[in-house]
């Protein structure tokens, strides 16, 4: 299957100069992602003096609004059609972006998807809301467990289970892991940072960015932020807000990946990771769903509130109550996509919604032809 300018396009891939010493570089890619995403300057209100933040559009990667998991998806999905596979099982909660992404993609490439989604009540509907609709609506096989059971049992071992049970049924399956964070998927970030330096560089921008900021919830993400960071020219600072758990769960996870592909360097010589989970994955404070609300009225921008909300909060807190360390920065924020999510927020974010009113009609207006 392919399309016009290479969409849906199997092919080579060359990874950037300054990462062709790399261990584990992936031969082939898959075109499903629209690149490059924009970047545009973000005019966020109360910047610390002489501040500038700018916004990477990941949200308009393709594949229905993805964001950050279409680049590495990209990666995976290539390698599932290289290993013959008929069908892909990938894991998440019901609301997850990751999930929904991997079910539209793989769609476009003729693949069936099992989704293996923790749920409070397995034996109930899940509904229709936000990414779920998405799911059910191409077709994606979702296979409700309760919460406990991943925290109980764990994510290799429910993989293996299905696995197992689809290749007694015939299938082929091939297992993309949560986020399709694993040192496969963290090609797609270096490989982002080859786009930034183009962008840069085309552009005749005279900006350095000092900063990337980022949500991070699964890590794959931060750590080919990380790698390209450090290897290319850009040699940006990552502040990565985490949404999911602490810092010290991330360091370790990430590490890994740096060090599996022999990048040779560790992850806090240029990473710093920030806890902003709040009320737990997922969970959002009204604070937190007033600021997206707030952003959005402001500069047009829709963050989402489970990953770039979240970071984005936690950016604009940290220059308040420590506007020195951010004063004269040049900022670039990674937007990692994610906004049918807040359709789940509904209820929450009504109270303070835009306002409507019904339109007063003047009788003495003549109908128009």
């Amino acid at each position: 299957m392919a399309g016009f300018g290479g969409f849906l396009e199997k092919k080579p891939y060359v990874p950037p100069s300054w990462a062709s010493h790399l261990t584990l570089i992936p031969s082939h890619t898959c075109t499903i992602g629209r690149f490059p995403t924009p970047i545009h300057k973000w005019e966020l209100p109360n910047l610390p003096q002489g501040t500038e933040v700018w916004i990477k559009r990941e949200d308009l990667t393709g594949i229905l609004l993805s964001g950050n998991k279409a680049r590495k998806l990209e990666f995976l999905m290539a390698d599932a059609v290289a290993q013959g596979a008929d069908c892909v099982i990938t894991m998440g909660g019901l609301q997850s972006n990751h999930c929904r992404t991997t079910a539209a993609a793989a769609k476009y490439l003729k693949l069936d998807c099992y989704l293996i989604c923790f749920v409070e009540y397995p034996n109930k509907d899940p509904g229709l809301v936000g990414n779920l609709l998405i799911d059910r609506l191409v077709g994606a096989h979702i296979k409700l467990v309760p919460g406990q059971a991943y925290f109980k049992i764990g994510p290799e071992a429910l993989f293996e289970m299905l696995r197992r049970k689809l290749v007694a049924e015939g299938k082929k399956p091939y297992i993309i892991p949560i986020g399709a964070s694993n040192t496969l998927g963290t090609w797609g970030y270096i490989d982002a940072i080859r786009e930034i330096e183009q962008q840069i560089q085309e552009e005749n921008q005279k900006i350095q960015f000092d900063d990337i900021v980022v949500a991070c919830g699964s890590g794959g993400t931060v750590a080919g932020l990380a790698i390209g960071s450090k290897l290319s020219g850009l040699n940006t600072k990552i502040k990565a807000f985490s949404v999911t758990t602490s810092r010290e769960s991330f360091v370790d996870n990430i590490q890994a990946k740096i060090d599996e592909l022999q990048a040779g360097f560790d992850l806090n010589e240029l990473v710093t990771i920030q806890d902003v989970q709040g009320l737990g994955y997922g969970f959002s404070t009204t604070e937190e769903l007033k600021f997206v609300k707030e952003i959005a009225a402001s500069t047009g921008v829709l963050l989402d509130s489970v990953y770039c909300g979240k970071a984005a909060f936690g950016m604009m807190n940290d220059m308040k109550a420590n506007p020195k360390k951010w004063e004269g920065r040049k900022v670039l924020f990674i937007h990692t996509g994610g906004i049918y999510e807040l359709y789940n927020k509904s209820d929450h974010i009504l109270p303070f919604a835009g306002d409507w009113s019904e339109l007063e009609i003047d009788e003495s207006i003549s109908p128009t032809a």
